[in-house]
């Protein structure tokens, strides 16, 4: 393969990366075997060394999964180097994939034989951080020759900042420089559909770091509630959720972290840093102090993390959490990718620093602060809160009437609605259809909306409720309809109006039942007209009428508010399974519906 037109640089340019902005040599000469690149001295003691592992390597992939959650790698050097390369060989790939002949081709035109030379890295790892872990010298030399020759045989490559660990990482488990190349290679080219390992560009990236700040908030409430109050930034901070597992990590954790990605791919990465989350979440409590530098705090405890769990109980926490399915992950990565491309980034831009969308300078509401509206967009699915928010309805300039609330806020989704009672308390909803949707039922009450709406308080204390089937996934055993259930329409829940109170009464409660062949999960992204749920009081996320609006039913409604936005109730549901929000029956003050501009 020849290598592209003027890459050797003359005179020699020198490297500029974060952690080590010296000129470099390279000497063709120096591919040695990966004990040569190791620092023994540095790496951790084992127990025993295994002599055969034919018989482990034949397992089968579920088998070898269960093997890497255990740890079982850790008992042998020569098991981990044949176990990365057999599985990593046996990764669907492209077609045309550059191995390790090519690399050793490619590496003498571009180094020479025997001279020395000095190369620039790739600018794809612009600022990026590259830990060395346990390697020598010539370890580090043969990390950057095998990273120039990926950005030479891997031109659409625009932005990897995982890649310079996990070339390190590997390199301390082969033979040479042009296996660790060729086991890299297969990660870059990967084409299961079933599988993902290596975002290339910087759109890929800042998706994913978008898809986490999604789990987090999903997962780990309290924690992200944390980094929402006490950054200026919830985005920068999310972003550097992969340096934390490579990076900050002690070389034994993110070996063992590495064991499991190559079984599994990035969902695991997702795993492993929501159980840090969680587990700084815990210390941040156990010290009660205020936290002032998240970022710092952070990093700080995921370099002492031996103070704080075991590697081993950390995998274990890991995996046990109800994590979405790799297919619903997928779609929020794509969903994540389309909202960025409407914000003007590209697959090829450069890293760049994102401002939260709430403008704390600018910022106006007459029911919450710039401080609370910035918690409340922390809550709010990655893809919009890229969006500043902007006013659709508010009472106190377009007046209390339904039909001027239904006028402001159709044609926008999602949206955000805030109401102040006249005790001062303040609530709301995050509601992800547009109040157009009512239309559909012909005048009758129905429901709509989609399982990523949720309720919240703010004042007295500020916590957010969620759909039943995302905080309690033992619950998702519903069943979806099929494409001729999904074309009839839902039954309409009882009018508005049909109790005293003016709020649906029901004696429909959750009952779900067990499938009789395997376990098919809700997807909160999907509306309620693609399931066939036990209950319709499962999924009822918003109606509205002539006669008001319900957000959350079933037992009781979330927030009922009437025809003149003057008078509401809220009660415990069965959608949201929510306290009350505030005062059961309460007086209107104030009410706003917040859109996201350009969404």
């Amino acid at each position: 393969m020849e290598a592209p037109q003027g890459t050797i640089s003359s005179p020699p340019i020198s490297v500029v990366i974060t952690s080590e902005a010296e000129t470099w040599d390279i000497d063709a000469s120096s591919c040695m075997g990966s004990g040569q690149f190791v620092d023994w001295d540095k790496m951790p003691e084992l127990d025993q060394e295994t002599k055969s592992h034919r018989e482990i390597l034949s397992k089968t992939t579920r088998e070898l999964k269960k093997l890497a959650r255990e740890g079982y790698w850790t008992t042998s050097h020569s098991l981990r180097a044949q176990a990365y390369h057999h599985i990593i060989q046996h990764i669907p790939c492209r077609l045309v994939t550059p191995d390790a002949l090519v690399y050793k081709d490619v590496a003498i035109r571009l180094f020479g034989k025997q001279n020395v030379s000095s190369h620039p890295l790739p600018e794809f790892l612009e600022g990026c951080f590259m830990p060395m872990y346990c390697l020598t010298r010539e370890g580090t030399t043969a990390v950057k020759k095998i990273l120039i020759c990926i950005g030479n045989l891997f031109p659409d490559i625009t932005y990897c900042p995982i890649l310079p660990a996990i070339v390190t990482l590997l390199l301390h488990y082969n033979e040479d420089e042009a296996q660790c190349f060729d086991n890299v290679s297969h990660l870059i080219a990967c084409n299961d559909s079933h599988i993902s390992y290596i975002d290339q560009s910087f759109l890929a990236h800042k998706a994913s770091c978008m898809t986490f700040g999604d789990l987090a908030n999903k997962h780990c409430p309290t924690a992200h509630r944390l980094i929402a109050s006490a950054s200026e930034n919830v985005s920068e901070v999310y972003s550097e959720w992969l340096t934390w597992l490579f990076g900050e990590l002690p070389f034994d954790y993110a070996i063992r972290i590495l064991d499991v990605y190559l079984l599994e791919g990035q969902k695991v990465l997702y795993r492993i840093a929501l159980a840090l989350l969680r587990q700084y979440k815990l210390l941040v409590t156990s010290r009660e102090l205020e936290v002032t530098d998240i970022k710092g705090d952070l990093q700080a405890f995921m370099q002492n993390i031996r103070e704080h769990m075991t590697v081993d109980k950390l995998l274990e926490r890991a995996f046990g959490i109800r994590l979405f399915s790799r297919k619903e992950i997928w779609l929020l990565q794509m969903a994540n990718r389309k909202a960025l491309l409407e914000k003007g980034i590209t697959m090829v831009q450069r890293r760049q620093s994102f401002h939260l969308a709430v403008d704390m300078m600018k910022f106006s509401s007459t029911i919450v602060t710039a401080q609370e509206m910035r918690i409340i967009w922390s809550w709010i699915p990655e893809r919009f809160s890229l969006f500043p928010p902007v006013l659709l309805f508010s009472t106190s300039d377009d007046g209390y009437s339904l039909q001027r609330f239904y006028s402001c806020c159709e044609g926008y989704e999602p949206t955000v609605l805030l109401l102040k009672t006249t005790r001062e308390e303040v609530c709301g909803a995050f509601l992800t259809s547009d109040w157009n949707e009512r239309k559909r039922s012909g005048g009758t009450s129905s429901f709509f909306g989609t399982g990523e709406c949720f309720v919240f308080s703010v004042r007295p204390e500020m916590e957010r409720y969620e759909w039943v089937f995302i905080k309690k996934p033992e619950l998702t055993k519903a069943v979806p309809r099929s494409p001729r259930q999904r074309s009839s329409s839902l039954s309409s829940p009882t009018d508005i109006s049909s109790s005293p109170n003016g709020h649906v009464a029901s004696s429909n409660h959750l009952s779900v039942p067990v499938l009789q062949r395997g376990k098919v999960r809700l997807s909160p992204f999907l509306a309620i007209r693609h399931f066939l749920l036990p209950s319709k009081t499962a999924s009822m996320f918003m109606s509205g009428t002539q006669e008001g609006i319900i957000i959350g039913g079933g037992g009781g409604q979330a927030l009922c508010i009437d025809a003149d936005l003057l008078h509401g109730r809220t009660e415990h549901c069965e959608t949201f399974d929510n306290p009350p929000l505030c005062e059961e029956n309460f007086q209107v003050q104030l009410l706003e519906v917040w859109g996201f501009q350009n969404a």
